[in-house]
């Protein structure tokens, strides 16, 4: 077991021993479609993710219903470190939308889908605690609009939008 993944558990799991009105998620996902490679295009950072560059989170759904989670990102610049997490994803509620995420076992922290629009290509994760937030995309770069929609949505769930950060993304002709 990697120490950084183990204190990046521990510091999941007390982050989120504060109580909050439990924050909505969207009524029904489609696992297949959410499966794939999903760039994060802004987020409140977690420790690990700071001077994240070129961040992406890939899916793919285990035969035992379990979804296998590769993130990847560069540190500190597009030529930094490449840095790559390996957690398992648990869905835990019917409608998909609320998962657990396991870095470390037994330690798993909340993964909530709070927004996804109809075509499966942008979302937002969130937690209850509302600590921690990520607007992903299934393309590097969304229109300015969109972003602004996708931060007018987070501030409404009762976010501190002065925390959020925008990942940068550059890929030029090659993507993930």
């Amino acid at each position: 077991m990697r120490w950084s993944n183990f204190l990046f558990a521990i510091f999941l799991m007390l982050s989120s021993c504060v109580s909050y009105a439990p924050i909505k998620t969207e009524s029904e996902i489609d696992l297949n479609r959410f499966m794939g490679d999903w760039y994060v295009i802004a987020n409140i950072p977690t420790f690990i993710e700071k001077g994240a560059h070129n961040a992406v989170e890939s899916y793919k759904l285990n035969e035992d219903g379990t979804v296998e989670t590769t993130f990847t990102f560069r540190q500190d610049g597009f030529e930094g470190e490449q840095k790559t997490y390996n957690p398992t994803g648990y869905v835990s509620e019917r409608n998909n939308a609320v998962w657990g995420m396991q870095f470390v076992w037994p330690i798993e922290a909340e993964y909530r889908i709070i927004y996804l629009n109809k075509n499966y290509t942008q979302t937002i994760i969130g937690r209850k605690a509302r600590d921690y937030v990520w607007i992903m995309a299934r393309s590097p770069q969304i229109t300015e609009e969109d972003y602004q929609k996708l931060i007018d949505y987070i501030d409404e769930q009762g976010y501190d939008i002065s925390k959020v950060d925008k990942v940068p993304q550059r890929w030029g002709n090659r993507h993930h």
